[in-house]
Parts: structure tokens; C-alpha cells; sequence
């Protein structure tokens, strides 16, 4: 559901005012492939401070997705509570 929701934001608002994000890949792909990995919640958190940075005094370049996090990052997520996160 939210790769559909992120998709459609892409064919549609995005496309309609244009591409000014300062990160390579994008924030809605970011987004995506985070949500992707590390399920919706912890992916989605990922993707939240991804859209945070990305403003004129924020940071620019590449930027890709952990392939795993930080050991202080794991265990905070609804699944290492006994959720499972990607449904």
C-alpha cells in the first residue's frame, strides 16, 4: 500500500511542480526503497529524516539507503516488539 501511495505521488504531484530534490536518489525513492528494506515502520522513519534534510540548508549528493542500521537504531521498530511491520 505505501509503494502505491509513494508511486502515485510520483506520476502526479511530483511530476506537476517538477524535481528539486538535492539528494540522489530521490526522496520518494528513498522512501520506497527503505520502506522496501526495512519494512514501513523503520523505513518509513528512514524516509521522514530523508525529506527533513532535503531543503536549502540541508544536505545534498548522494545519499542511499542502509543496507542494515546502526546497532543503537535496532529495537525500537514494532517488529523487534513482536509486530510484524511489513503488512
Amino acid at each position: 500500500m505505501a509503494h502505491l501511495a509513494i508511486r502515485t505521488y510520483q506520476l502526479t504531484f511530483s511530476s506537476l511542480v517538477g524535481s528539486y530534490c538535492r539528494h540522489l536518489p530521490t526522496c520518494s525513492a528513498y522512501m520506497d526503497e527503505a520502506i522496501g528494506r526495512h519494512g514501513l515502520w523503520t523505513g518509513g522513519v528512514l524516509g521522514l529524516k530523508r525529506v527533513c534534510r532535503c531543503h536549502p540548508w540541508g544536505t545534498s549528493g548522494y545519499d542511499p539507503v542502509p543496507e542494515a542500521l546502526p546497532a543503537k537504531d535496532r529495537g525500537s521498530s514494532p517488529a523487534d516488539r513482536g509486530f510484524d511491520e511489513k503488512e
